[in-house]
């Protein structure tokens, strides 16, 4: 057992760890999913890493009037952008009417609010063997606001 850990050491685990989608991010997704929704049936849940490890999540908002519902994603997003807090990765899951459990790639809409905080956020993508985690360039790499290659940053978003 070496020497005990600083709080400094400690944030910057963290922040390493929420460099890609890692399994804790999930975790907590589908943790919201089962207490939001718990048995069978359809269902989403979100959860996003900020800069330094912490994970916010959310649901998806329904309604009968489609053009007022909105993705999983967006609540714990909203939440980052009032906290003023990057995001770094997001992942959605979902469950089907069947009961089956998946890892929801960003639909354009969400990808859409993730480029607020760059190409190199990382998302959570279905693959054979469950998920992986890919860079918001590489899910969209030839994003529409894009010029010559560079992405907006942050500031051009807000204007």
């Amino acid at each position: 057992m070496g020497p005990p850990r600083s709080r400094a050491a400690d944030e910057q685990a963290a922040i390493v760890a929420c460099v890609g989608i890692d399994q804790r991010l999930v975790d907590a997704a589908l943790d919201l999913l089962a207490r939001r929704w718990p048995g069978d049936g359809w269902a989403v849940a979100a959860a996003v890493y900020l800069d330094d490890g912490e994970i916010l999540t959310s649901v998806g908002l329904d309604n009968v009037n489609s053009g007022a519902s909105l993705c999983a994603e967006a609540g714990a997003l909203c939440q980052a952008y009032t906290m003023d807090r990057r995001v770094t990765g997001s992942v959605c899951v979902g469950r089907d009417e069947s009961g089956a459990i998946s890892v929801l790639a960003p639909c354009g809409i969400c990808q859409e609010r993730l480029a607020l905080w760059g190409p190199d956020i990382q998302v959570g993508v279905p693959a054979d063997d469950g998920w992986v985690s890919r860079s918001l360039r590489e899910l969209h790499p030839h994003y529409w606001a894009a010029r010559d290659g560079v992405w907006p940053d942050t500031a051009a978003h807000r204007e």
